[in-house]
C-alpha cells in the first residue's frame, strides 16, 4: 500500500525542498512563470473578485492516490476545528460569500462536517464537496451521505480518473474503481445527475500519466456513453483538470524521470487566455488550520497570501482584493492549453 510522503520521510514531504526543486528548475528553455506574465501583459497578477471560499477541512483521507497534491492519507490527522470552522462562517457573513468549496483529503472525515454544511447552508451559500466517492461505501457511518447532501443541496464533485477498473485503479488504489461506480448508483438513487432533479453530480478526470488532459468536451461525452452502458450511472458534467507537479505526483514525475518533459509540455502549451482566467483571481483558498491562500496548490506548497493579514480570523475581503497572487512554476499547469481549475477548463 501506498503511504504519504510524510509517513515515509521522503524529502519531499518538507514543503520547502519542493519550492526548491521548482525554483531550481528554471532554465533558458524552461523560463520562471512570472516572465510569463509579464510577456502576457498579466504582471503584477491581481485578484479581481472573492467568489468562492474554498475550505481544505483536514488532510485525512481514506486513500492514498498516487497524484495526490494534498499528500493526502489514512495517516494524515492535520483536521480543521470548530473553532476555525467558525472563523470561515464569519467570513462568509462579512464578506457574503455565495459559494463554498469543501475539500480535502476526505472532507467527510472531518467530526464536524456535517455541522459545517449545515451552517454554511443556514447562510444562503451554496456548497460544493469534493468527494472521492469510496468514503461513501467505506463505513456504514458514511453510507446516508446521499441524503445528507441532498437534504442540503449540496453539488457534489466526483473524482474518477477514469471509466476503466484498470486505470482508475492504478491510480487510486486497488478495488477503487468498483467502490466508485457504488457509490456513484447510490448518488444516482437519491436523485444526483438525474436530469430535473436539479442536484448536481460533477466528476473529475485527470490523467493516469506524464501527459495533459484530452479535449473536455470529447471526453465528457465518451464518460458519459460509457458509464451509461456499462453500469446506467448518470452525471451533469466532466472536469478535466491538468495534475500539477507538486507534492506526491512531483514524486512519479521525478521518479519516472518525466519531469523535464512533463514540464516543457506545459511550459510550451502556456495559453494567455487560460492565465487571464485562472480560479485563483476569484477565491481564497483556506488551509486546515486557517491560513489563508491563493489557491489549493499554493496552499500545499505553504505560500500564504501576500497580505498583512494571513489568517481566517482576520478576514478581511477589501485587503484580499487588493493583494498580488504568488506564483510559482507549477502555475504552468493551469495556464496550459486551454487551462485548468476546480471546475476544469477555463478557457
Amino acid at each position: 500500500m501506498i503511504k504519504s510522503l510524510k509517513a515515509r520521510n521522503h524529502n519531499l514531504a518538507v514543503v520547502k525542498e519542493q519550492v526548491q526543486f521548482l525554483s531550481d528548475s528554471v532554465s533558458e528553455t524552461q523560463p520562471a512563470f512570472e516572465s510569463k506574465l509579464i510577456q502576457s501583459g498579466l504582471f503584477p497578477f491581481k485578484a479581481r473578485s472573492i467568489d468562492t471560499l474554498q475550505i481544505n477541512v483536514g488532510k485525512m483521507c481514506n486513500q492514498v492516490c498516487k497524484h495526490c497534491h494534498v499528500d493526502a492519507g489514512p495517516d494524515r490527522k492535520e483536521i480543521m476545528t470548530r473553532e476555525t470552522m467558525q472563523h470561515c462562517l464569519d467570513a462568509i457573513d462579512k464578506a457574503g460569500i455565495k459559494i463554498v468549496d469543501l475539500t480535502g483529503g476526505a472532507p467527510e472525515m472531518n467530526p464536524d462536517f456535517r455541522w459545517f454544511v449545515e451552517e454554511i447552508t443556514k447562510r444562503g451559500a451554496h456548497v460544493m464537496v469534493r468527494c472521492n466517492l469510496t468514503i461513501i461505501v467505506a463505513n456504514k457511518k458514511y453510507f446516508d451521505l446521499p441524503d445528507f447532501f441532498k437534504k442540503h443541496k449540496v453539488e457534489v464533485v466526483s473524482s474518477l480518473p477514469h471509466f476503466s477498473a484498470r486505470r482508475t485503479d492504478a491510480q487510486r488504489g486497488e478495488g477503487v474503481f468498483e467502490k466508485s461506480i457504488k457509490a456513484l448508483k447510490m448518488l444516482n438513487e437519491v436523485g444526483y445527475g438525474m436530469e430535473g432533479s436539479g442536484l448536481k453530480l460533477n466528476l473529475v478526470y485527470n490523467p493516469t500519466g506524464a501527459f495533459m488532459p484530452a479535449d473536455q468536451t470529447g471526453l465528457e461525452l465518451e464518460f458519459k456513453r460509457k458509464l451509461k452502458d456499462g453500469w446506467n450511472i448518470e452525471f451533469n458534467s466532466l472536469y478535466a483538470i491538468t495534475n500539477i507537479p507538486i507534492s506526491r505526483y512531483l514524486e512519479y514525475l521525478v521518479a519516472s524521470e518525466n519531469y523535464d518533459g512533463y514540464m516543457q509540455k506545459l511550459i510550451d502549451s502556456y495559453n494567455p487566455q487560460a492565465a487571464e482566467g485562472v480560479m485563483c483571481r476569484d477565491m481564497i483558498s483556506v488551509g486546515w488550520d486557517g491560513y489563508l491562500y491563493d489557491c489549493d496548490f499554493n496552499q500545499m506548497l505553504e505560500m500564504e497570501v501576500a497580505t498583512s493579514k494571513t489568517h481566517i480570523s482576520e478576514f478581511d475581503a477589501e485587503v484580499l482584493l487588493n493583494r498580488e497572487i504568488k506564483v510559482n512554476q507549477h502555475c504552468y499547469g493551469c495556464t496550459a492549453g486551454a487551462g485548468s481549475s476546480c471546475g476544469g477548463t477555463v478557457s
